[in-house]
């Protein structure tokens, strides 16, 4: 067990060598949340939770009943749950989850991630595509990685526009909700080269 105060917060923590950052909460996750606010009205999600820690910081400050966890690995699943009631937070909803799979909510206000970014992009991509579905207009998606340039480009790419901040070596990154549909990319107008333009012009003035 791992004890830790995040940002003002004394919280405990069961862990496993199965899960992400066993022996202390990952500095990327501290430092998202020192960039994440939240009311009361808020309904956040802690999307790849690994064995809580975001989550139940989260629901210390705005409720238990405001919250919800997901992640893939059955075995961070039941240490979220363990780890809830350890810190007087047993009513989150924790769920084992492939992304957003078994997920029917779609009215999130904070999507939280700390996305596997040290593998491929697929991951992350349905991330940021399906987060946006399942988050009710003005609601933001934040999230932590250490790359900078595609985790960018695909989140103005789906959300018209994102803000990134820089702390130890990590990016955070901050995309709002603003429509129900993700922006339409514009086609890029090609003029037609001086060679076909003079070809048009020679059939026009055959006909």
């Amino acid at each position: 067990m791992i004890e830790e105060t995040i940002i003002d917060q004394k919280l405990q923590f069961h862990t496993s060598s199965s899960t992400f950052s066993p022996e202390f909460i990952d500095r990327g996750t501290i430092a998202m949340l020192k960039e994440t606010s939240v009311c009361t009205k808020d309904k956040v999600l802690d999307l790849g939770c690994g064995y809580g820690a975001a989550g139940i910081y989260l629901g210390k400050m705005i409720g238990e009943d405001r919250i919800v966890m997901c992640d893939i690995s059955e075995d961070a699943v039941k240490l979220a749950q363990e780890n809830a009631a350890l810190n007087g937070l047993p009513g989150i909803r924790v769920i084992q989850s492939n992304g957003f799979r078994n997920l029917p909510d779609s009215d999130f206000t904070l999507i939280l991630s700390n996305p596997p970014y040290h593998t491929d992009f697929s991951v992350a991509k349905s991330f940021i595509e399906e987060g946006f579905l399942k988050l009710s207009i003005g609601g933001k998606m934040i999230m932590v990685t250490k790359r900078l340039k595609w985790y960018k480009n695909r989140l103005i790419s789906v959300f018209g526009g994102v803000r990134v901040t820089e702390t130890e070596g990590y990016y955070i990154f901050t995309a709002e909700k603003r429509s129900m549909t993700k922006p339409v990319k514009l086609l890029k107008v090609t003029k037609p080269s001086k060679k076909l333009r003079r070809r048009t012009d020679k059939d026009r003035s055959s006909s």
